[in-house]
């Protein structure tokens, strides 16, 4: 009764949601993929920023391209009902979820979907649209998730290879699942699989992905599939993340998404082996907390919030972080651009110490000059106006190459390479777009960062010493 409750509100949605523009299942399959994607990088302008939601055993992925659109995929598990995710849009003040996608309709992915669009239907900006791959659950809270679709009236598509979502500047191809389904319409073989791609940089969400349709997408896409971060299928079950997957993807980094003390024993060490063979950092929500990936097109800030090892080998060497855990996030690597590892702030290998330009910390200090967190008007339409005034109050030039500035709810904004405030001089950081300068730099953010009623200015050099803590 509930799948044809689904497939019958799938088929109206896709028809009247074509009037207004293509929508995912109208491409012609195999229009949008990547590999038929011949046009050079697009150029970037800001940072996208891609959240693994610390949630226990299960996942939940949250989207925030240049200009603020977002994308929730999955929501946690049943059992909290969505609290861990609803909680952690409030804290990043996400006020819509433009586009709800569903991997698969297993109850510890779909946990919060009736909650969350209850609560962005009644109390926020509701949600634009939710993305389902078709397959029905005989689950209660697979149930309250279609009633809830159905009560608010929201746009549902049923969505497979070949389908495309517009979001912003991010190009978003749909690897999965097939047609016709996989395995008779097993759940995990026929999860919502997506490539998000911003610049040179790419993060492939599998979804609960198992050894059949790994292998589907090995032989479909091959190394169309190469992504900068791959988040491992199956919450890193030994069903998952098969050699030939992971050699198609040739990730710099993975994030497993599973509780500390699994009872599946996620992740499996057989799957941690294959990681350590490559070498590949491994980063788990269950030691590291909430993970932040954030993109500016060339290079991935990788952000934690517990400093916990990354070799696969050692990865249950760090202790746990509860669920629903507070707190910043820091930034512990970097991947892409320049290559993988730790910002080099140090300056040019060929600077002398007669070098007039040479910049040293010696006796330089950072401040805050100005906190203007409340932008004139809405602030939504002047992000500009929301900025901060950083001061050198040394005597000698600062460089801030790749030292990170961060709130009280998490977002950070890492300062590119090359920025140098001299003595007395100022460097102000404005949370909208723009291009940089020797005395601005812009956040590229798509919605404000500061809040008005009071926050904590954070200020984090390259080494992870924090420098400046200022509350207003």
């Amino acid at each position: 009764m509930r799948r044809g409750v689904l497939l019958v509100v799938v088929g109206v949605m896709v028809v009247l949601a074509g009037c207004a523009g293509a929508a995912p299942g109208d491409s012609t399959p195999g229009e949008s993929t990547p590999e038929n994607n011949t046009e050079s990088v697009a150029t970037t302008n800001g940072t996208v920023e891609v959240h693994y939601i610390n949630v226990g055993q299960s996942v939940s992925t949250l989207i925030i391209e240049p200009d603020g659109e977002t994308m929730l995929v999955d929501t946690g598990h049943y059992n909290d009902d969505g609290e861990y995710v609803i909680d952690y849009l409030q804290r990043h003040d996400i006020t819509r979820i433009d586009h709800l996608v569903t991997s698969h309709n297993d109850a510890d992915h779909i946990g919060g979907n009736a909650a969350i669009i209850d609560y962005y239907e009644t109390e926020a900006d509701g949600v634009g649209a939710v993305y389902d791959p078709g397959i029905a659950a005989s689950t209660q809270t697979y149930g309250e998730y279609l009633d809830a679709i159905e009560e608010h009236d929201v746009t549902l598509y049923e969505t497979r290879e070949g389908d495309s979502l517009a979001f912003g500047a991010v190009t978003v191809d749909v690897l999965g699942p097939p047609e016709p389904y996989l395995e008779n319409e097993a759940r995990n073989e026929n999860s919502i699989v997506l490539k998000l791609t911003y610049g040179e940089t790419s993060f492939l969400l599998s979804g609960d992905a198992e050894d059949d349709q790994e292998a589907y997408l090995v032989e479909r896409y091959g190394e169309q599939l190469q992504s900068t971060v791959l988040k491992a299928g199956h919450h890193g079950s030994a069903s998952s993340s098969s050699e030939a997957f992971l050699d198609a993807v040739q990730p710099e980094a993975v994030v497993v998404s599973s509780a500390y003390d699994s009872q599946y024993d996620h992740p499996n060490d057989e799957v941690l082996q294959r990681l350590s063979d490559r070498s590949i950092s491994t980063y788990w929500t269950a030691t590291h907390g909430d993970i932040v990936l954030v993109s500016d097109g060339s290079a991935v800030s990788v952000q934690t919030q517990a400093a916990a090892p990354t070799d696969p080998g050692a990865l249950r060497d760090g202790d746990a972080v509860e669920p629903g855990t507070t707190g910043t996030v820091t930034e512990r690597d970097r991947l892409g651009g320049a290559g993988t590892g730790a910002i080099d702030s140090g300056g040019s290998d060929d600077s002398t110490e007669d070098d007039d330009d040479e910049t040293t910390t010696e006796n330089a200090t950072l401040a805050v000059a100005e906190i203007n967190a409340d932008a004139e008007g809405d602030d939504r339409e002047n992000l500009n106006d929301e900025y901060i005034v950083f001061e050198n109050t040394g005597d000698d030039p600062l460089d801030v190459s790749g030292w990170t500035v961060a709130d009280d709810a998490g977002h950070t904004y890492t300062i590119p390479d090359g920025v140098t405030i001299g003595s007395e001089a100022t460097l102000t950081l404005r949370t909208g777009s723009g291009t940089n300068t020797e005395t601005e730099l812009y956040w590229g953010s798509g919605s404000p960062i500061w809040n008005n009623n009071g926050d904590t200015v954070i200020v984090t050099t390259d080494d992870g010493e924090r420098v400046v803590e200022e509350q207003y």
